[in-house]
């Protein structure tokens, strides 16, 4: 087997593969070009994206070139995939400025000093946006029946639920599978890759292809990663983990993955670092603590760098280990003006944005899981005042892992 695959496959990345004896053949004889589409719905990606940015960082290391797709057009339309109703339609400004922002991200993990290998960023509305409709009815809607189209999931179970799904919406896939012709026309894109969700379109594509162009093509899938306690990969209770620092702090971001499951731990290593797997094998059995703080090092490494890493584990161990208060814990501002006369503990816990109704506090306190500065508050209407600020700095703790520092200007 291709090495590229056996890693592809050994990492836990492999879901399914259009032909995975010839895909393999050619990886082992040459090296191609390969792509992932990405939606510009949000100005950044968050952890949910992770896997697909580590299939390009592979195919890197083996030396192929990855193409990096943001759906500038397809955007605009919206993939109904796995989706149980429209999605809302973003403004042409708002769109291109997320575009630009998310591409920070792909410089971050596909930096190369290899001009053969540096990723080659498209926007498929340069070929989308001018489309002429009946050309394209004709040249490209021929290959596809509305048999096969109502087959597909994304289609499939918006009907069988009786949820709307607009015109707009059914002609995504026949969008998506023109931007694997258009990729493989300009870059000669030998290969898409994407996650399971998008097996449909991703046939699409190879089937198109071969049929317009009597040329073979390949697709290939990653499973839809949850993690053990069944929730979705990307969000947790208090919001999406953005793989930008404007959005998430390094330090959030290590504690992300800090806080993995146990049953999750070995499976993200693999997954989600550069780790070599034989090591990951021999420390499998390791305390399951060190390996987590492992796993929230290699992970943060990677997106914020390594001094960034190791700011947010000192952190950790000081505020964790040592009781004490870390500048580099997620700040909140507030003048000192509002702390003069004291402020009420239901509206500094309000303040960090830890919690936020104040009748979740009072449960919170209720239950001994406010603290401030480590000591333990039982009261709701106790006051908090400068006094409580060293330096003029105060810890917020909800249990035992959130923290949050509100700091006086």
């Amino acid at each position: 087997m291709n090495k590229f695959l056996e890693e592809f496959k050994n990492r836990g990345f492999f879901y399914q593969c259009t032909d995975e004896n010839e895909l393999s053949n050619l990886l082992s004889n040459k090296n191609i070009c390969a792509y992932i589409g990405f939606d510009s719905t949000a100005s950044c990606l968050h952890v949910g994206s992770l896997l697909q940015i580590m299939c390009l960082r592979l195919l890197q290391k083996y030396g192929h070139r990855p193409i990096v797709l943001l759906g500038g057009g397809t955007t605009r339309i919206g993939d109904p995939s796995g989706k149980d109703e429209t999605r809302k339609i973003l403004s042409e400004t708002q769109i291109e400025s997320n575009i630009k922002n998310i591409k920070k991200v792909f410089k971050i993990f596909l930096k190369t000093n290899n001009p053969k290998l540096k990723p080659i960023f498209v926007n498929n509305y340069k070929w989308l946006g001018n489309l002429n409709y009946i050309k394209f009815l004709r040249d490209i809607g021929k290959h596809f029946t509305i048999n096969k189209m109502l087959s597909f999931d994304s289609v499939k179970l918006r009907l069988d639920r009786e949820q709307s799904l607009s015109y707009m919406e059914f002609n995504y896939m026949i969008l998506q599978a023109y931007d694997f012709l258009e990729l493989y026309k300009k870059n000669n894109c030998l290969l898409q890759i994407g996650g399971s969700d998008q097996w449909g379109n991703i046939v699409n594509g190879v089937d198109l292809i071969k049929r317009h162009l009597g040329k073979k093509v390949f697709g290939l899938t990653t499973p839809l990663i949850t993690l053990a306690s069944g929730q979705k990969m990307g969000k947790t209770e208090k919001g999406a983990i953005w793989l930008d620092s404007k959005f998430l702090p390094p330090y959030d971001y290590w504690q992300f993955w800090r806080n993995t499951d146990d049953r999750d731990v070995i499976k993200f290593l693999k997954i989600f670092t550069d780790l070599d797997l034989n090591k990951i094998e021999n420390i499998r059995n390791n305390n399951i603590n060190d390996l987590k703080i492992l796993l929230a090092n290699e992970t943060t490494k990677l997106l914020h760098g390594k001094k960034a890493s190791e700011q947010a584990e000192n952190t950790a161990k000081n505020t964790f280990e040592k009781g004490l208060l870390s500048k580099d814990l997620p700040t909140v501002n507030i003048k000192h003006s509002e702390i003069i006369r004291g402020m009420n503990i239901l509206e500094i816990v309000l303040v960090s944005k830890l919690i936020t109704s104040k009748s979740e506090i009072r449960r919170v306190i209720k239950n001994k899981g406010i603290r401030i500065n480590n000591r333990l508050i039982e009261n709701e209407k106790i006051l908090i005042s400068a006094k409580d600020f060293v330096d003029n700095l105060c810890k917020v703790s909800f249990g035992k892992k959130k923290h949050v520092i509100i700091k006086l200007n």
